[in-house]
């Protein structure tokens, strides 16, 4: 007499165990997390010397912008009238018209081009380079600061004479000349630096690429009759 033959499994268990093989010894099956961070984050962008070069030429672009800002300050600020007079053999300069606000359209000319240049440069840094970065924002603050800067000198330079006592010598007595042009206020040169990372930093903050979550769950094994194993 010969032993019942033990009957073959059901065909959903054969596919089941064909389906779900148990790793290796030695051998550990990698995390869902483990697969999100190698495949989203495994490349960390161009690398650091790319980005400093990057850097580099936002630096020297933003700053020769400067010479546009200060023709423009020179072109576009008000005259601030003096006119010259001889008292006791000696000349004096005062002001032409002692109740003008010549001298305060002059700061405020250059603090509103400044504004401008300052959200111009923002977006175009923001459009050559949308992913940003430290290297970027430092670049573009020294930038600005520097133009501002190389505005500043370029405009008194272009300006009339700085010799007031020379100058009213020259034209004569009682006859109205321009003041050299100043900035009085020295805080409008942050104007262009602090504009353009505000904006460029808000420009990256709703517009910017997002990096997906580096622990994305995965769908949780399930075991042969189709329930989740937790």
């Amino acid at each position: 007499m010969t032993a019942p033959l033990t009957p073959p499994p059901p065909p959903h268990e054969q596919s089941a165990q064909n389906a779900w093989q148990p790793p290796a010894a030695g051998h550990s099956a990698p995390a869902p997390h483990d697969a999100a961070w190698h495949g989203t984050y495994g490349q960390d962008g161009p690398g650091m010397k790319t980005e400093v070069r990057e850097a580099a030429v936002v630096t020297v672009a933003v700053a020769l912008g400067g010479v546009l800002l200060g023709l423009l300050w020179w072109w576009l600020a008000p005259h601030v009238p003096l006119v010259g007079d001889v008292v006791d053999k000696s000349w004096v300069v005062y002001l032409s018209d002692s109740e003008g606000e010549q001298a305060i359209g002059v700061d405020g000319t250059f603090t509103l081009l400044a504004l401008a240049f300052g959200v111009v440069s923002a977006l175009a840094v923001f459009l050559w380079r949308r992913r940003g970065g430290v290297p970027l924002v430092v670049a573009l603050g020294v930038g600005g600061l520097l133009a501002s800067l190389l505005a500043w000198r370029l405009g008194v330079w272009l300006g009339p004479e700085q010799d007031v006592i020379a100058h009213a010598r020259q034209v004569g007595k009682g006859v109205t000349f321009s003041a050299p042009l100043k900035l009085g206020a020295k805080g409008a040169l942050l104007t262009w630096p602090l504009a353009a990372l505000i904006v460029h930093l808000g420009l990256t903050a709703l517009f910017g690429p997002r990096d997906p979550e580096p622990y994305q769950q995965g769908p949780l094994p399930k075991d042969p009759y189709g329930a989740p194993l937790s």
